[in-house]
């Protein structure tokens, strides 16, 4: 009985189904007789005709490769025919209608007992989508490098343009801090929307969400701004909302802060700052930073203006944005941001106690659990560890602890085993996290969330907080 071609058993055909499942066309080159031997799924691949065709030394196909990639196609022709049993390359294929895919080729020369090469068995990859993905990784890369850099050296002129313009050490770290958070807000979105932009009330939200509750108000049309505008505006709203806190509408019980804004007939927007209800407001005696970065920083920035009106009945301020200040509606867009600890700006409730408290610090950052623990112990805790691995953490969880500070991600590694050991005991604690989650605190526990970068004095509050709450 003769046997099917097609039939499961025969090795042709199971090497072609495997083929055929990798995405791989195959050739092979007679060195004997000087032909290629061009499969129907290579041809499929490449354009070029299947069947025999005269090979001419390995040159009949030099026409499908890129002039700038032949030197180095041929270079590992012949070097491998000579002298290598294996070949392998990758180039720009140019196709005989003209489109250029990457393909990946790679064969196993056969040789007789003298050593001369009898035939090549190779295969064909198209390559195209991985070296796509790969410039696009190098582009991000690139990009992100050129960001971290441009970040950078924000904050260091952030800082130096602070620390001229404070007298205190004291002084500096609360206001470096509080613009810190302001960008950190703002980078947060921006990452969540993949840096296309940031809308207005998110940026808003961030900034007076959490502060005085019920004393804020916002209201404006969609509109989302470039990664430079939404710094800016945040960093804007961050100095507004600071001397409100200390100084206006905000420094009592009954003062409001109200936002709005509206889009502009020539493009860019309008925002209107009005505070109502606070101690009487005379102009400031001492031009800060913070007066400097709103009337000529944020203006420029924005390419439109920016004026402050010291009024008797409360600070009026007025942002104008021009045209390229706005961008497209990104196609991811976050959700409102969202956090139980978010303070950005001091307030009068004075410095957290937290006498007598046993508090586990879990972080890998060296230098940020080093600052967690000096500024715990200053409030009067004693620190548990610091842990900076999980575990670590997991070991010293046997030992008394009132109350602990976590951060999300230990090296690669959830700190939700912790996390969990702690919920059962009923052992409260705070999320201090750089993750830009939206929806709560990490893993879905009930706990206060702190984003970084963080003033240590935060952590203290939303802990002594905690234990009050017990």
């Amino acid at each position: 009985m003769t046997r099917e071609r097609d039939a499961p058993s025969d090795p042709d055909h199971r090497l072609e189904l495997a083929l055929e499942a990798a995405g791989l066309g195959s050739f092979e080159w007679d060195f004997a007789r000087d032909v290629f031997i061009i499969s129907e799924r290579m041809s499929a691949m490449t354009g070029i005709p299947a069947g025999e065709r005269p090979a001419l030394g390995g040159a009949a196909l030099d026409e499908f490769v890129h002039p700038e990639d032949l030197p180095a196609f041929r270079a590992a022709r012949e070097g491998n025919r000579q002298t290598e049993n294996r070949f392998g390359s990758a180039f720009r294929h140019v196709c005989p209608d003209g489109h250029i895919i990457w393909v990946r080729v790679a064969g196993i020369v056969e040789r007789d007992d003298q050593g001369r090469p009898i035939t090549m068995i190779g295969i064909v990859q198209d390559v195209t989508q991985l070296h796509q993905e790969e410039e696009r990784r190098i582009q991000a890369m690139a990009e992100l490098d050129h960001r971290v850099k441009n970040v950078l050296a924000a904050v260091q002129s952030l800082a130096q343009q602070t620390a001229r313009r404070t007298a205190s050490l004291d002084a500096f770290l609360q206001a470096f801090t509080g613009r810190l958070k302001a960008m950190a807000s703002a980078n947060e979105l921006l990452t969540a929307a993949r840096w296309r932009g940031a809308a207005i009330d998110h940026l808003a939200s961030a900034e007076l969400g959490a502060l005085a509750p019920g004393q804020t108000s916002w209201e404006g049309p969609e509109l989302f701004l470039t990664p430079r505008a939404a710094n800016a505006l945040s960093l804007a709203l961050h100095e507004l909302a600071t001397n409100a806190v200390k100084f206006g509408a905000l420094s009592n019980d009954i003062g409001h802060v109200r936002v709005t804004w509206t889009c502009r007939p020539e493009g860019g927007f309008e925002m209107h700052w009005t505070e109502t209800g606070g101690p009487t407001v005379s102009p400031p005696q001492r031009r800060g930073f913070g007066c400097t970065l709103l009337e000529q920083v944020t203006g420029r920035e924005l390419n439109g203006e920016a004026h402050v009106d010291y009024r008797p009945g409360g600070v009026v301020a007025r942002l104008v944005a021009g045209p390229a200040a706005v961008a497209e509606r990104p196609e991811v867009v976050p959700e409102v941001p969202s956090a139980r600890v978010t303070e950005t700006v001091a307030t009068s409730r004075g410095p957290a106690s937290l006498k007598g408290a046993r508090v586990l610090i879990v972080e890998d950052a060296v230098l940020l659990a080093l600052e967690l623990e000096t500024g715990l112990s200053d409030a009067g805790a004693t620190v548990v560890g610091p842990a900076y691995e999980l575990e670590e953490a997991l070991d010293l969880l046997d030992q008394p602890i009132d109350a602990a500070v976590l951060d999300a991600n230990l090296n690669g590694h959830s700190v939700t085993p912790v996390a969990e050991v702690l919920s059962k005991r009923g052992i409260p604690f705070v999320f201090a996290t750089g993750y830009g989650e939206t929806g709560g605190a990490p893993g879905g526990f009930e706990a206060p969330v702190i984003r970084k970068p963080y003033d240590v004095t935060q952590v203290a509050a939303a802990v002594a907080e905690l234990l009050a709450n017990r």
